[in-house]
């Protein structure tokens, strides 16, 4: 099996947490999305993780290693691959060809997922669905009464289907989708002024592949601040039996509700953290009260009080106490 992550996009959504990092590698509960991403991948397939292509713009070296190791932290072989200019989803995927060969998996690394089931690897292709709302800004498929996928339709004006892809698909044939990805390049075919991965499917679709929609628990979005911290919540949930405490954490005076991620080498002083916070190795935090909330590594906070927040690497937050004299009644708002 081979697992294709194109993640070459520059994250504005998510500035300024993306001005110094790739938005896949920013963390959830510890670990970098794209890691989480591939290890959940991993975790609903049959057959171990033979390679795994990671499709990038220019991060330099030092995330290209991050990328390597991760890989290799799942047995397999890691591949870089540079998409130089941002031409659509199809053309980004393409960017990793010559490893597309066989079983093949390919899922975009701004969102995770919950699944409880195994992947049917015996059927043409898969393209993982969930309802949502309004699917306006998603692609969205349609299906017969068998269950068989029917069209593709990318970012719909009018309503055709609830059912959005949610960026992951499996085709049992890698080099079939090649030869479809590059018929598209080499005929120009756009959807607006971009090359779209649903006109790919669309065209195996009509030589007679056969995609089945593979329904997932949870879709978790990881394209915005509030949208990614929401993320870590509920990844906090989902792994709270496990112990996501480091050992080498230093906890005085200070209360940890759980769950919480709290790094290697974190000191926590007179403060309350949690629930549903993750903490970075390094970091100090002293006299704050934090929940809901993504802290990254070697920051120092003092007297912080927040929620629902995002703090970045090698952050400096010192705030001084207020002294108060407050009479009954009042109301008192930042």
């Amino acid at each position: 099996m081979k697992i294709i992550v194109p993640m070459a996009g520059r994250g504005k959504r998510m500035r300024p947490h993306t001005l110094t990092i790739p938005k896949p590698l920013l963390p959830i509960a510890g670990k970098p999305i794209v890691q989480r991403l591939v290890e959940d991948i991993a975790a609903v397939c049959n057959e171990p993780i033979d390679e795994i292509g990671f499709i990038i713009g220019d991060f330099g070296a030092e995330v290209e290693n991050d990328l390597m190791q991760i890989a290799k932290d799942l047995g397999s072989k890691g591949h870089v691959f540079h998409q130089e200019e941002a031409l659509g989803t199809a053309h980004a995927i393409l960017c990793a060809k010559e490893i597309m060969e066989g079983k093949t998996i390919v899922a975009f690394a701004d969102t995770l997922f919950r699944a409880d089931f195994k992947l049917d690897d015996s059927k043409d292709g898969i393209i993982w669905v969930q309802k949502v709302e309004d699917p306006r800004a998603f692609g969205v498929v349609k299906m017969d009464d068998n269950g068989i996928i029917t069209d593709f339709v990318e970012k719909p004006e009018e309503f055709v289907s609830d059912l959005a892809i949610i960026g992951i698909y499996y085709f049992k044939d890698g080099e079939y989708l090649r030869e479809n990805l590059q018929y598209l390049i080499d005929n120009d075919i756009k959807d607006k002024g971009e090359y779209q991965i649903t006109d790919a499917l669309e065209r195996m679709k009509q030589a007679g592949t056969q995609f089945a929609p593979g329904a997932v628990e949870e879709w978790l979005d990881c394209g915005k601040k509030d949208a990614t911290v929401h993320t870590n919540q509920r990844v906090l949930e989902f792994i709270k039996d496990q112990d996501i405490v480091s050992a080498s954490a230093k906890i005085e005076n200070a209360t940890i509700i759980p769950p919480c991620f709290i790094g290697e080498n974190v000191v926590i002083k007179n403060a309350v953290v949690g629930p549903h916070v993750s903490v970075g190795n390094g970091t100090k935090i002293e006299r704050s009260i934090i929940s809901n909330s993504i802290i990254q590594e070697e920051s120092k906070i003092k007297g912080l009080h927040c929620d629902n927040s995002m703090i970045g690497n090698h952050t400096s937050i010192k705030l001084d106490a207020k002294e108060l004299s407050v009479g009954d009644y009042n109301e008192i708002e930042d």
